[in-house]
């Protein structure tokens, strides 16, 4: 061929997308049709992460993992947001800061959250008894005060008197809260209660950092300066929900032969918990693996910095968290969350059918068996850990 007349053969790879003439936003303009039409920059991330979740996340043998990090649930994000995808099938295991799921409770329990502002003064709110989450405002005594002495009395119940993972506790808890909500005519304003009607399971990486672990950590105290250890016998145990994570991913792609996705909704602790089942699994039970198949981060954080916030997917991946040849089914969109969740999620709603409930919850004891069960199988270290395990003093 005579380059002379074509020097750059190959450039149709690079100008083979779609040209960008977007159609007029009219007033008979819908929100897909509006999402379809953004071409560039956030605005096209935020198109790609909606057309993943039709064209990739919609698949009957997808097992999709939600991870929620900061102050959603009091912002209303529960029931305008995360509850609808839930009942559409789109979260089939879910982790949330604890915070999240302590502000959920809030609304559990029918207390009232008001728009504000964020240009007020603090030392006033204080001086007032006005709590705030930038510009949300509530009442510190009859909100805040309020819903930790309800939440202490359910923690003192029988179902919570033992040793038990974040998952098995959130899910005591949204038995508790769904019950509340049927009572006082709510509606679905709980995660956790929507949570646990569904069976999902649900897990806080880090229970110790919110209102709920220290709840239960000043139970403990109590029942420790009054002698009643044997009555309060609640303890969280992270190793658990790490067990009990990957046993969802194993199971998704081991036993069942299908696909993972997750969709990271902010980063921190959540984010990482969720996307560590994979190196848990290849890294340290031994078991062959590849990593996630699909990745949704919206996240307002840099990758420069260092944080896992900003962490790309191509990054994850290193990690063997992301599998490597899947890359291009990953999306990140630089988008503050509360502006690209409630989008993505109307767009799942109006683009896609409603998904089969997995109920992993149901499962958790059939799922762990799986895992141990490939664990004696792919690691060789077994029997020499059981022998030093042996050796230890007792």
């Amino acid at each position: 061929m005579d380059r002379s007349s074509n020097p750059h053969p190959d450039k149709h790879q690079y100008l083979s997308g779609k040209r960008v003439l977007p159609k007029p936003i009219t007033k008979d303009s819908d929100l897909a049709s509006i999402i379809d039409n953004m071409d560039a920059y956030n605005g096209g991330r935020l198109r790609a992460a909606c057309h993943l979740m039709r064209d990739k996340y919609a698949a009957e043998d997808v097992t999709i993992g939600l991870s929620i990090a900061g102050a959603l649930t009091p912002a209303g994000l529960g029931a305008s947001t995360i509850i609808p995808l839930m009942n559409h099938g789109f979260v089939d295991w879910m982790v949330a800061t604890g915070a999240n799921m302590y502000h959920d409770l809030h609304f559990a329990f029918n207390m009232p959250l008001f728009r504000g502002s964020h240009t007020v003064d603090d030392v006033d709110l204080r001086d007032k008894g006005v709590t705030r989450i930038y510009d949300i405002l509530f009442d510190y005594e009859d909100v805040l005060m309020a819903t930790d002495r309800i939440l202490r009395k359910i923690l003192l119940q029988p179902q919570f008197q033992k040793e038990m993972g974040t998952r098995e506790f959130y899910h005591h808890l949204g038995k508790v809260v769904n019950e509340h909500e049927r009572k006082n005519n709510l509606g679905e304003v709980s995660v956790l209660a929507a949570a646990y009607r569904n069976g999902i399971p649900v897990f806080t990486s880090s229970p110790g950092d919110s209102t709920i672990g220290m709840n239960v950590a000043g139970l403990e105290l109590l029942a420790e300066a009054a002698g009643l250890q044997e009555q309060y016998k609640l303890k969280i145990n992270p190793s658990i929900d790490v067990n009990d994570s990957t046993a969802i991913i194993l199971n998704a792609k081991r036993y069942e032969k299908g696909k993972t996705g997750v969709l990271l909704i902010g980063g921190g602790s959540p984010k990482n918990f969720l996307l560590q089942t994979e190196p848990q699994i290849q890294e340290v039970l031994m078991i062959p693996e590849a990593g996630q198949d699909y990745d949704i981060n919206i996240t307002d954080a840099r990758p420069d910095t260092g944080g896992l916030s900003g962490a790309s997917p191509s990054e994850a991946a290193s990690w063997g968290k992301i599998d490597p040849t899947m890359l291009q089914h990953t999306v990140t969109a630089y988008i503050d969350v509360t502006v690209a969740f409630p989008l993505l999620v109307a767009y799942v709603r109006q683009t896609t059918q409603p998904k089969k409930l997995k109920r992993l919850y149901d499962r958790g004891d059939e799922l762990r068996r799986k895992l141990i069960k490939s664990y004696l199988e792919n690691n060789t270290e077994v029997g020499e850990l059981k022998e030093i395990m042996r050796q230890i003093p007792s």
